[in-house]
């Protein structure tokens, strides 16, 4: 972990000198249509080795920017020593005077990242299966729990268009979701060993009689949104409300036929009339298995939100459950006098997630996480950042998290 923090705070920093130019470049061309910030990727983990690519940010206008909101879309492909592959195209682009809203997550990736029980009863969500269910032994004085690792190759494809209602800010549409998941290896599954070595994969997906190598879902979904932020980067005032009930009927190519709720909501707090950088932001969503059979690795879970940014102290998929809710407060403020550049965050958030197959119901239990980061504004006219986060949360977990634009 030492040396992941230093090589990400290094990077950072050579990241921050040279955008310094690049960000006076961008200010200089008032003329300029696209912004494009380019973002080099180095850091390390002992899951994936040394990383290292590239993850690019798009920022522009399709209309007039009285009547038209600023689109934005980040990519990125990343490669690692392990032979992981991670490629990805997401954003929100708005069309002319907002007519029309389009959500696009695209994801290639050759995979791998630790997984834990479903829920948040410590009981299940801090202990892997070994033998006999439940895990023999409720003791974590030894420190933080053994994980069980999956490998995977996982494809995305989701597409959502939504159209402005009259003149407001509600808008309304239909989506596709397909996402594929293949060659899943569970790597702490031995059968043969005396006991058998089971995971909550295994038991999980046999229990419902799902395939344990390979899932599909595939499906359309309703969606309505009302969106009044400023800003989709960096928004300083507004809220956004999001529903989105997604149908996955095995005719369309799913595995078993299921259904799931989204509901999200994000608003945001000025403390100060003069600095609108000084505010408060929240965010909250729950996202429901409301029907049907969903495989394991499909289930809702942290940091499977459209950029990946929820539960930011834990590993992507460090809670899982039929029914998760996600909450989060955080403050932002500037660290200059007068300019709006530098500035840093602090946050606090807690999920709770339910497991029925143990009975675990939501909002029995919560895990939390806290930390704090800083905010380089690399280009002012968008208000898009190059965040640096560190986190802390359950059983001593700990990250570093290197972004563009705020984290919601």
């Amino acid at each position: 972990m030492k040396n992941l923090r230093t090589i990400s705070a290094t990077i950072f920093l050579l990241i921050l000198s040279s955008n310094l130019i690049l960000g006076q470049d961008i200010e200089e061309k008032k003329e300029k249509k696209v912004t494009i910030i380019p973002m080099p990727v180095i850091a390390a983990n002992p899951t994936t080795g040394f990383i290292f690519g590239v993850a690019p940010g798009f920022n522009w206008v399709n209309g007039d920017k009285e009547t038209t909101s600023m689109s934005s879309v980040l990519a990125g492909f990343l490669y690692t020593t392990k032979r992981q592959l991670f490629t990805s195209v997401r954003g929100s682009i708005f069309l002319k005077d907002d007519s029309w809203m389009l959500l696009t997550d695209v994801r290639f990736n050759l995979n791998s990242q630790p997984t834990y029980g479903l829920g948040t009863d410590p009981r299940f969500s801090n202990q892997v299966i070994d033998g006999d269910y439940p895990p023999v032994s409720d003791d974590l004085a030894d420190g933080p729990p053994e994980n069980e690792m999956m490998y995977f190759n996982h494809f995305r494809f989701y597409q959502t268009a939504l159209k402005k209602h009259a003149d407001t800010r509600f808008f309304y549409g239909l989506g596709y979701h397909l996402d594929v998941m293949n060659n899943i290896e569970d790597k702490l599954l031995d059968l043969e060993a005396d006991p058998p070595r089971l995971t909550y994969h295994y038991k999980y997906q046999t229990e419902l009689g799902m395939p344990l190598t390979a899932y599909t879902q595939s499906g359309i979904s309703l969606n309505t949104s009302f969106d009044s932020r400023d800003n989709v980067a960096n928004p300083y005032d507004g809220r956004l409300a999001f529903a989105s009930l997604r149908l996955n009927p095995d005719f369309l190519g799913s595995t078993e036929s299921s259904s799931q709720l989204w509901l999200e909501y994000r608003d945001y707090f000025n403390l100060s009339k003069t600095r609108p950088r000084n505010l408060i932001a929240f965010w909250a969503f729950g996202w429901f298995v409301t029907g049907g059979k969903v495989p394991y690795m499909f289930l809702p879970a942290t940091g499977w939100d459209m950029f990946g940014r929820s539960s930011r102290p834990h590993t992507m998929g460090r809670f899982r459950g039929e029914d998760l809710v996600y909450t989060e407060v955080e403050w932002r403020f500037p660290l200059q006098k007068n300019k709006d550049r530098l500035g840093a965050v602090l946050f606090v958030n807690s999920t709770t997630a339910s497991s029925r197959t143990e009975q675990v119901s939501l909002f029995n239990y919560f895990q939390a996480g806290y930390g704090g980061g800083i905010r380089y504004m690399i280009s002012p006219k968008n208000r898009v950042n190059i965040s640096l986060d560190y986190g802390r949360g359950v059983n001593g977990a700990s990250a570093i998290f290197l972004n563009l634009n705020e984290m919601f």
